[in-house]
């Protein structure tokens, strides 16, 4: 059955000449059956295609095709921000050309003849490339075409929408009354209407049945197609399977792994790796069968005395804009955001409404209502979260856009007295100098025509540049900062130096030196949290009974008796082990041996321990006791020379 009048197109043809008799003209009006079918209806159409004529023919069947005509594949154009236009000749959307670095070619582009299609993509990639290639210019192919058209949206029949069911979605069994009946109770626009009536909404997104909607929508509403839009065109186009959505606890199938653009160059050079929040980051490269340990402290050392080189390309990165992104930043954090200067990075704290440490990072204001904020690399997934609900339910009246853009930018990360040399190797252009580009400042420049920023922010406590740029290109910069550092030894270190490094400058991990029960106060920042803000999240907390305790546990620094003895993380640490039970003041949270001090250090958190420094205290192991004394949190460098070295 066709509804076209006739067809002398190549199919046709070749139907007529198998013998398949085809009905011109002719739709079908009933079906039957009990659980399946067994015959079909059809009815002649009038010439204007409005109503049926004629006497019914009825034919045996076991199966019913239905064609909805062709319509070009524009999702992809959507998806990346494209409208449409409708094509009445064709009865098709097709995309409306915008300037976004894309077209449109071919049968997506609503052509259907394979010579048009010739000609249009050869004149439209000459202008797309700004190039004059003629070699296809006058390309002629043998190819029927078809030409008679004829697109009706809900086929005319004698029995009222009422007493039949004309389906529309045939997984969701919406029917045409059901679409008629949305429009009636006031609905026109086409989300809500394909909300009222599911149609559209099957596992096919509106394959079978959209077109045919907003057809007969259009049609109801007496207005042209097109006119109400279209529906969302949403990923993906190729059919998945719910397995591949949902994934199978299979081993290591089981979570996604990720890894850095970086990560190829990590294995070549026998990196070992550990598993941060779903990312593989290296965690140490041992040379000529080292231990962990012998690694760390060799990359500690050169990192220190020359140059060390960092992937932190795994820090969750989330880009903040609208006009009241320093607003939103002003109640997320501790400290205040508004008078950050464009070009300025600042270290923040984010608390939970309990007062209690949650995440902390550098953002960077890259414009005026544009910040790039950095989290720790297992919270980025639960801050982004945690900052979207607040959006979206707290402060909805906020003009602020939130995007993940962690996968976006690789990092590299150059510390170590001989950073600026080597950055100066390979940015020339870029003036390093302490008046214009001073600690917490960013720069944006071009690394063989590449746009990317440097930052100058440190984790290490020395010179360091932090390098941003689209991932793409992470290994080849990474590779650039290791051949522009040969001759400083520049060494790439993994988690565990950086771990070491910071614990000699006393700053803290989230997740390690705190553990959802520490407040800035307990962790001796007081200085991070504004006095002069009227609100941030948490702030109130900070001031109950319990968390203004003088007896919390709080962060300090041990320093053993024997410089070599080494603590356990994790130990437990006792004034007295005389007097029966234990009296336990806390733990240790951060221990290593630092070959820059050449002794072990360790971070801990102690019951009063703001006033403990140079008390006396034990830590109990299972052979011996070892003795400890309360120390600053800084080990290394406290005056922070080595910053502007």
């Amino acid at each position: 059955m066709d509804l076209r009048k006739n067809s002398q197109s190549e199919i046709a043809k070749q139907a007529r000449n198998l013998g398949i008799k085809i009905y011109f003209n002719h739709v079908v009006t009933n079906t039957f059956g009990y659980r399946r079918i067994n015959s079909v209806e059809l009815m002649e159409l009038s010439d204007d295609g409005n109503t049926t004529i004629g006497n019914k023919i009825k034919l045996n069947c076991d199966c019913l095709g239905i064609s909805g005509g062709w319509t070009p594949m524009v999702h992809m154009h959507t998806q990346s921000g494209g409208k449409l236009d409708f094509k009445n000749d064709d009865q098709v959307f097709i995309p409306k050309e915008i300037d976004n670095d894309q077209i449109s070619i071919g049968a997506c582009n609503g052509d259907f003849d394979l010579e048009t299609i010739i000609d249009k993509t050869v004149n439209k990639i000459n202008i797309f490339l700004e190039i004059n290639n003629q070699d296809y210019k006058n390309t002629k192919v043998e190819c029927s075409i078809e030409k008679e058209k004829r697109n009706i949206w809900l086929l005319p029949n004698k029995i009222p929408l009422g007493k039949t069911k004309c389906f529309i979605d045939f997984q969701n069994d919406s029917t045409a009354k059901d679409i008629k009946l949305a429009l009636k109770e006031g609905f026109r626009s086409i989300e809500h209407v394909k909300r009222y009536t599911t149609t559209g909404m099957a596992t096919d997104q509106g394959k079978l049945s959209n077109m045919h909607a907003l057809g007969i929508i259009a049609d109801t509403a007496g207005v042209k197609m097109g006119t109400l839009g279209t529906t969302t065109f949403r990923p993906p186009f190729t059919p998945l399977t719910f397995g591949t959505i949902v994934g199978r606890n299979v081993g290591k199938f089981f979570e996604v792994v990720r890894k850095t653009s970086i990560h190829d160059w990590h294995v070549d050079n026998k990196a070992q790796f550990e598993n941060v929040g779903q990312w593989k980051r290296p965690w140490y490269y041992p040379k000529n069968g080292e231990t962990m340990h012998d690694a760390v402290q060799r990359e500690s050392k050169a990192a220190r005395d020359s140059a060390g080189i960092l992937d932190a390309s795994t820090l969750g990165k989330i880009d903040i804009q609208g006009t009241d992104a320093s607003e939103f930043l002003n109640r997320v954090y501790t400290n205040a955001w508004s008078k950050l200067s464009i070009g300025k990075c600042r270290y923040g704290l984010m608390l939970n409404e309990d007062g209690m440490v949650y995440d902390d990072g550098v953002t960077t204001r890259l414009a005026e209502n544009h910040y790039l904020m950095t989290t720790t690399t297992g919270g980025a997934a639960n801050v982004l979260g945690k900052l979207e609900d607040y959006l979206q339910t707290e402060w909805p009246e906020l003009d602020v856009y939130l995007t993940s853009v962690t996968d976006h930018y690789s990092t590299a990360s150059v510390c170590g007295p001989n950073s600026k040399k080597i950055i100066n190797k390979i940015f020339p252009e870029l003036d390093l100098s302490d008046e214009n580009f001073p600690h917490m400042s960013f720069k944006n420049t071009k690394l063989d025509n590449i746009n990317c920023r440097v930052m100058r922010i440190s984790f290490t406590g020395e010179l360091s540049y932090e390098i941003n740029i689209e991932s793409k290109y992470g290994k080849s910069l990474w590779e650039k900062c290791i051949s522009a550092g040969q001759e400083f030894n520049i060494t790439p270190y993994g988690t565990e130096t950086m771990h070491l490094l910071r614990a000699e400058k006393g700053f803290i991990i989230v997740g390690q030196d705190t553990d959802g029960t520490m407040t800035p106060s307990d962790l001796q920042m007081d200085w991070i949290v504004s006095k002069k803000k009227y609100d941030f999240i948490g702030k109130r907390s900070l001031y109950r009974s319990d968390t203004i305790r003088e007896d919390r546990k709080q962060l300090v620094g041990l320093l053993t008796n024997d410089p070599k003895e080494i603590l356990e993380e994790g130990a437990q640490i006792v004034s007295d082990t005389n007097t029966k039970p234990i009296d336990m003041l806390g733990h240790v949270t951060s221990s290593y041996f630092s070959p820059n001090l050449n002794k072990s250090i360790a971070l801990a958190v102690v019951r009063s321990g703001k006033n403990m420094k140079g008390q006396k205290l034990i830590i109990p192991m299972e052979n011996k006791n070892i003795n400890v004394t309360v120390s600053d949190t800084i080990f290394l460098d406290k005056e922070n020379k080595r910053l502007n070295a």
